[in-house]
């Protein structure tokens, strides 16, 4: 069924990102709100980076602040994050990385063990909800 473009809905594709694997986009933003996708270790090849968690991790993060520059947001702007985990014992090491590149910022956070994830070898993926702020403007 074919519906109207909603002028408040936009989405937004990165292209320093793999290519989705399946029919999704990297973020949508509704109004001030900006929805990311599950933000997996992968490179441009849709290769894990590394076997290990916390290189996973800073991976994951790195592909999220992208995600969040192509919205006019940071870290700071981060409302909530879902974390998926193979490992839940793993949730040290990715709290560590979370700490650096959150800061002072303490967004609503959910972890969920899962028993595997979209890529094999994956040990971690990480989804948000931010908020752009007023200042900057909510459909750029």
């Amino acid at each position: 069924m074919e519906t109207a473009h909603d002028p408040a809905r936009r989405e937004i594709r990165v292209q320093e990102l793999a290519t989705p694997i399946s029919h999704y986009t990297d973020a949508v933003q509704y109004g001030d709100l900006i929805f990311v996708s599950g933000c997996a270790p992968i490179d441009q090849s849709h290769q894990v980076v590394n076997e290990e968690v916390t290189k996973q991790a800073e991976a994951v993060f790195n592909n999220l602040e992208l995600v969040l520059r192509a919205a006019a947001c940071t870290f700071a702007d981060v409302l909530k994050v879902t974390v998926y985990l193979t490992d839940v014992n793993d949730r040290v090491a990715v709290n560590d990385v979370r700490k650096r590149v959150f800061g002072d910022t303490r967004p609503a956070s959910t972890l969920i063990g899962v028993a595997a994830l979209a890529i094999p070898g994956m040990k971690v993926e990480v989804d948000a909800v931010a908020g752009v702020p007023p200042y900057r403007g909510a459909n750029p």
